[in-house]
């Protein structure tokens, strides 16, 4: 029968996947996906079938990358995310996750602006390892996200972004994530942004210490261009401290956000 493997015909006797696997890739230890959904080695293959092959033990290369990002994600999905420019403000507990999140997800250009340097503090709730203590964050959250997907174009910038330089650092990205620990840094960003850029959208957080109820942590369209995730009455305080479960659990709100967001904007 005939069937598509990674774009190309192929003619092949094999009826199940894991005879297919054995028959094109030898030795070679391969995942294949159709319709985005992995196959188990018994699954029964139909003539037509449209399949990507990827190897599980050696980094893609881009094209193959993006075909099983393709297939994971749909075609028309993963277009918009390869197109997708998202700047993230602060990379710390919020920022370190939403930054890797996205670029698993094959998000096309990041934007990662941090003034600090990863410190032992930041080990129990954000993305870094010993490894990176003392270096800035900016470029120590590139480096991650290129052992992650080296295909993602990063601009790594170790800077405190305050009113003054807002304007002109993160012109020309339609989404912003904002991700500081200060409120008042926070209520910065978010009102300079919206103000210096009309069509932008900024994806914000407030309300995730502590241990508290990860179903009471939410996403909300306060305007036409924001957005707010968390609790948004757990702030960080004596006896309440900031915990890896739900700054991750708003992490991956924002994240999802702007995902909803990269296909609401190539839809409009």
């Amino acid at each position: 029968m005939e069937i598509t493997v990674n774009g190309r015909r192929v003619n092949t006797d094999s009826l199940r996947a894991g005879e297919l696997a054995g028959e094109l890739a030898g030795q070679e230890r391969v995942i294949l996906l159709r319709r985005g959904f992995a196959l188990e080695e018994t699954a029964e293959l139909a003539p037509g079938d449209e399949l990507q092959m990827i190897p599980k033990d050696r980094l893609p290369g881009r094209l193959e990358l993006e075909a099983m990002l393709t297939a994971r994600h749909t075609p028309g999905t993963q277009a918009c995310f390869k197109a997708g420019r998202v700047a993230v403000a602060g990379l710390g507990g919020l920022g370190s996750h939403i930054a890797l999140a996205l670029a698993r997800s094959g998000v096309g250009s990041l934007l990662l602006a941090d003034f600090d340097v990863v410190d032992a503090s930041n080990l129990n709730r954000q993305a870094y390892f010993v490894s990176h203590l003392g270096q800035p964050k900016a470029p120590a959250m590139a480096e991650l996200i290129r052992d992650v997907n080296p295909y993602v174009e990063t601009q790594a910038l170790t800077l405190r972004l305050d009113r003054h330089n807002i304007p002109h650092t993160l012109k020309g990205w339609p989404i912003i994530v904002e991700a500081f620990d200060r409120p008042d840094c926070k209520a910065e960003l978010v009102n300079t942004a919206l103000a210096a850029f009309p069509q932008c959208r900024v994806v914000c957080a407030s309300g995730l210490a502590d241990m508290g109820s990860a179903n009471l942590i939410r996403t909300r369209r306060l305007t036409s261009r924001l957005y707010l995730c968390g609790d948004e009455v757990s702030g960080a305080r004596e006896g309440r401290g900031l915990m890896a479960p739900r700054v991750m659990i708003c992490a991956g709100h924002q994240a999802n956000m702007v995902l909803r967001l990269l296909l609401e904007m190539h839809e409009a």
